[in-house]
């Protein structure tokens, strides 16, 4: 199962809706069985603007419980399928948001993302997804996975269908007009690599965020601190473990990477001091089976979208041709906070070009 029907409902944009944002009168599970039976009485602050300007909730899908995975594998409601190349991962968390564009029930979907859950289904499923600057878009209504690092965001088929949900005025540019520097290729597979490097950048040696992950841990263990040990049952298999240990977390490791935060921060500006943007491959590598083990493969799809949550900057992911196995390959374009229309402006520029 990945998306709930809501009726046709009046004229107007069809919006999906990531089942981690609150609808009033509308069951709210958050992916989980222990919100089985919520019913909100309001709808989350973004919902509710899309709504008062005309977008069409026609229904909420499917997600990695509580957000918290990379494979939208649902022990409760069900594996999100990838439409676009079965038997394959439509990633996670916002799995349902991406396949529910794919399959044309939505002109565009909700999404969050706290260490890729916007840009790892929209990688998997071809098509674009948007990690605004942290804070840009309200998450007032949505349940929280790691406050510091979540952000809600578009999924769309093309970039186009992101500013329009996103209601940005984007410039126009030339990507020969950019500066643009390139992360991580190097780490890539081959075919990959390819499309990554088919955009002209120059090589940086910008840093990865793997030491920070302990400030994420404490922030998800403070969110189900209470919360889990009184409903442990109904928690999935595929999560239980990983709350478990957020939770059991030790202040040492914490103030650790709270340091390594700072740090991260400070080297990834210094990197990127003279370029406009930074590209990086999405994912690298191509959608995996759809029955893969998520612990085994988290942190693989996390290395190049985690960094940005770290940092609140702005993150896109788009489609960039086929790669290995015939699966489309994904590029990232990324900007310093506040920098979300350049974004998304070069990221029209980049599909122009990969069309030609």
């Amino acid at each position: 199962m990945f998306i709930t029907e809501l009726g046709p409902g009046p004229p107007g944009r069809r919006l999906a809706v990531k089942d981690l944002f609150d609808t009033a009168g509308i069951r709210t599970t958050y992916g989980s069985a222990v919100f089985g039976d919520h019913v909100p009485t309001e709808s989350a602050t973004w919902v509710r603007q899309l709504e008062e300007i005309g977008w069409v909730n026609v229904g909420k899908t499917n997600l990695h419980e509580f957000a918290y995975g990379v494979t939208s594998q649902n022990m409760h409601y069900g594996v999100v399928p990838n439409p676009s190349f079965p038997g394959h991962t439509a990633g996670g968390s916002s799995g349902g948001s991406a396949a529910a564009i794919v399959l044309g029930l939505a002109d565009a979907a909700l999404g969050t993302d706290t260490g890729g859950s916007i840009r790892i289904p929209a990688a998997c499923c071809g098509i674009a997804g948007f990690k605004p600057t942290y804070g840009l878009l309200p998450i007032d209504g949505v349940f929280p996975l790691a406050p510091t690092f979540d952000h809600a965001g578009p999924l769309a088929r093309d970039v186009a269908g992101c500013i329009e949900l996103m209601g940005l005025e984007v410039p126009s540019v030339a990507l020969g007009e950019l500066s643009l520097a390139v992360a991580w290729a190097d780490r890539a597979e081959p075919l990959v690599r390819e499309r990554v490097l088919a955009v002209r950048a120059e090589a940086v040696d910008f840093p990865t965020a793997e030491n920070v992950s302990p400030v994420f841990m404490r922030e998800v263990g403070d969110v189900h601190r209470e919360l889990y040990p009184e409903n442990m049952e109904l928690y999935g298999d595929n999560i239980r473990g990983k709350i478990e240990r957020c939770i059991a977390l030790d202040d040492t490791e914490y103030e650790a990477a709270r340091r390594a935060r700072t740090e991260h921060a400070e080297r990834a500006l210094s990197v990127l001091d003279g370029y406009d943007l930074l590209i990086t491959p999405t994912l690298g590598f191509v959608a995996p089976s759809a029955d893969v083990v998520e612990p085994e493969i988290r942190g693989a799809f996390t290395v190049f979208t985690f960094p940005f949550n770290a940092l609140g900057w702005p993150a896109l992911a788009l489609p960039a041709g086929p790669a290995e196995n015939g699966l489309p390959a994904s590029i990232q374009v990324v900007g310093r906070p506040g920098d979300d229309a350049l974004v998304l402006a070069a990221g029209l520029a980049i599909e122009a070009a990969l069309k030609h």
